[in-house]
């Protein structure tokens, strides 16, 4: 209330510049840094080239994908930085805010960066899409793969490695910061960290399936997935950890273990989906799942080089109960996650209300995109498989 107070006699803008949060010169170069660091593992560490999905105007593009070994190496030295006194392990968390400020500028200049870019240099002009709103190209983004070189991706590079890598990094950092502040570590901050491990390193082994997911397949790259993933990915996905930290919440081993397992069977079934698609793909329909023959539609669809292509729709196992079902695991993960902190307060149940809202808006934005590429396949696909995400439900 007396903060409220203080807001009204001095205006949003004058409240901000005294109380707001600020960066330091140290937080800065500090993060500088670690983009530098990052940018050198993704050059020089080993990694395996893989291929993407036929982009709209025909081009299949190469990806070095090394992101796991890059999360080895990163928690390592964190972990022997930490343990052998030379860095404080919570030094995320205690510069969390001019952290936060120093990632905001960041993704609003890698923003400016690509769109200029876009205009000055593109990688693929045909893959530009251009929608006449200097706005709204900068918020959604000019280019579909921006590229330094020819294997320097922005896209791939800016989600995974300053985004996903710091995730679980900011997760330790913060267990550290419990344990300095209360003198213990909680098991609800390590079953949500443990879960969020899980999610990661399960990215970072399937890095090439990733290669294949409406992020780097569909999105143009703007403000939307550069400030998404500098910003918001590492902000809000870490909110478990940065709320168990400050709040600590006491859970019984059985309950404990059983939002552990709840959320390991998300997690089962997210990757049991996603498998299936797989093989199916690998093997063109010709293969089994759950004993029996695969069931697919094989449809055509049209590049904007004129030239046609063949597709699986996949009609059986987990992919013959809903044409999305690969969101339904990802919701039990995330719910979770969240569960780790209790039903008190809504802030750490944020990342779970982001995850619904985001999967089901994919849900009508990957509906819309194939019954426009696949045309009467899709209407046919949509007969042979009625709900949308959930069984019976929707």
């Amino acid at each position: 209330m007396a903060a409220y107070n203080v807001l009204l006699n001095l205006g949003p803008i004058n409240f901000f510049v005294l109380y707001g949060p600020r960066s330091s010169t140290k937080v800065s170069l500090g993060y500088g840094a670690w983009i530098l660091f990052q940018i050198a593992l993704y050059q020089f560490l080993p990694s395996k080239l893989s291929t993407g999905q036929l982009t709209p105007a025909g081009n299949l593009l190469k990806y070095r994908t090394n992101g796991l070994l890059a999360w080895i190496v990163t928690h390592v030295l964190f972990v022997a930085l930490a343990v052998s006194g030379l860095m404080d392990p919570a030094i995320l968390a205690r510069h969390w805010e001019p952290l936060l400020v120093t990632t905001n500028i960041a993704g609003f200049l890698l923003t400016g960066l690509v769109y200029a870019k876009a205009h000055l240099s593109p990688t693929h002009e045909k893959d530009r899409k251009f929608s006449g709103s200097v706005l709204y190209d900068m918020y959604m983004g000019i280019e579909l793969n921006p590229r330094f070189g020819k294997y320097f991706d922005f896209k791939l590079f800016t989600n995974g490695r300053p985004g996903i890598i710091a995730w679980t990094l900011i997760d330790f950092s913060f267990i550290a910061y419990q344990y300095e502040i209360h003198g213990y570590i909680t098991k609800s901050i390590l079953v949500s960290t443990i879960l969020h491990t899980i999610y990661v390193v399960d990215f970072f082994i399937n890095e090439d399936w990733y290669l294949r997911t409406i992020d780097i397949c569909h999105d143009h790259f703007g403000f939307y997935l550069a400030w998404g993933s500098i910003v918001w990915l590492p902000g809000i996905y870490t909110l478990q950890t940065q709320y168990l930290a400050r709040n600590p919440v006491i859970w019984s081993d059985a309950q404990a273990a059983g939002i552990l397992l709840t959320g390991i069977s998300g997690y089962i079934l997210f990757r049991s989906v996603n498998h299936q698609k797989d093989i199916v793909r690998r093997t063109k329909g010709y293969c089994h799942l759950w004993g029996s023959p695969a069931k697919v539609l094989r449809v055509k669809y049209h590049t904007k080089d004129g030239l046609e292509h063949k597709s699986l729709l996949l009609c059986s196992g987990w992919w013959g109960l809903a044409r999305h079902v690969n969101y339904l695991g990802d919701l039990i993960l995330s719910y979770s996650m969240c569960a780790a902190c209790g039903f008190t307060n809504l802030l750490p149940w944020t990342y779970a209300i982001f995850m619904t809202i985001l999967l089901i808006h994919r849900c009508w934005r990957d509906e819309e995109r194939c019954s426009k590429k696949y045309g009467k396949g899709w209407e046919e696909y949509c007969k042979r498989v009625p709900w949308v995400l959930i069984p019976g439900v929707y």
